[in-house]
Order: C-alpha cells, then structure tokens, then sequence
C-alpha cells in the first residue's frame, strides 16, 4: 500500500478546525473533560502560495490528543500575514496538514533557511481530522422530535471574516 501521508514522522494528534464562533471548546467534545490553551506549530497548505508553517495557540484535550483550532482566529492570522506578503492569496482555499517539530519550527524563527524536503522530515500528519456540528440547547415544545443541530458545512458558510468575504470582492482588505 502506498504512503499517503506528506510528513515523514508517525502521524499523531486528531485535529478539528472549529467554524463555529460561538463555541469556544472549553471541555473536549469527545470526551467531556476541559482543554487547555497550548501553542501548535501547524503545517498548512495555501492555494497560491504552497506550504507554510504557522505557530498557533490552539485548545487541546491531552487525554484525547486532540487539538482544537477556532477557524475564524485562524482566518485573522492568515490575513495578517498575507496582507503584508501576498494580498492576491487572501480568501484562497487552505488545509491545515500536521505539525511540525518544534525544533525545527524554532530554527525556521530563528532565520534558518529550511528546503521543503528537510521540513517534510519534521512534519507529523493528523491521525484524523474531525468535523464539529453542535447543538445551540435551548427550550423546546414537548414531544418535538427534530434536533437543532448546525451542522459543520453550514457553519462554515456562514463564516465571515476578512479571509473569506475577500474572494467575494474585487478589492483587497483593509490595510
């Protein structure tokens, strides 16, 4: 069977990318217990520019390895930095691959010129990445069966932020 993954090292970590701005993730939705802020040296992938490293603190569940990114802080972060790199990339699509060591995520900060095969060697891919669909609660009339569930793909339609509403319109963000 061929490899499939881009990373030399074992994957490790489940990872779920939160499109839902009102949920904040304070207790791991898989095993109820709480999360903890924790900085993740992410692998990410951008249509138009290629891969890049991005050092976010994101929650994380140590009893599940799962770490949580809320996606529209992520967007704010991605922003930032095109708007001073790249501003044509803003609003294209990306996919958050693995971590990176953080060895070799602090030498990169440190100025070190790293070639994409010697990064690669120091990339762990996801064991999985999840999708989140919540249910907002609230009352209900008795005997009504129907769950208000939002479900990820919707959530992530409805997201606005500069990242997104960007490929919407001709003219860049704001500077």
């Amino acid at each position: 069977m061929k490899n499939s993954h881009i990373g030399k090292l074992p994957p490790r970590y489940t990872f779920l990318l939160n499109p839902h701005p009102e949920s904040r993730l304070t207790k791991c939705p898989k095993c109820g217990k709480l999360t903890y802020p924790r900085k993740f040296p992410l692998f990410t992938s951008v249509v138009g520019w290629g891969p890049l490293t991005i050092g976010k603190t994101c929650k994380y569940c140590p009893r599940c390895e799962q770490i949580m990114c809320n996606q529209n802080d992520f967007d704010e972060v991605l922003t930032e930095m095109f708007r001073k790199l790249r501003p044509e990339v803003i609003g294209n699509e990306y996919m958050v691959l693995g971590t990176v060591t953080p060895k070799m995520w602090k030498s990169a900060l440190a100025g070190k010129t790293i070639a994409l095969e010697e990064m690669l060697e120091n990339v762990a891919d996801f064991k999985r990445i999840l999708t989140l669909d919540i249910d907002p609660g609230g009352w209900r009339r008795p005997g009504d069966d129907e769950r208000w569930i939002i479900k990820h793909a919707d959530a992530e339609r409805r997201r606005k932020t500069p990242w997104t509403e960007y490929g919407k319109s001709a003219k860049p963000p704001l500077q």
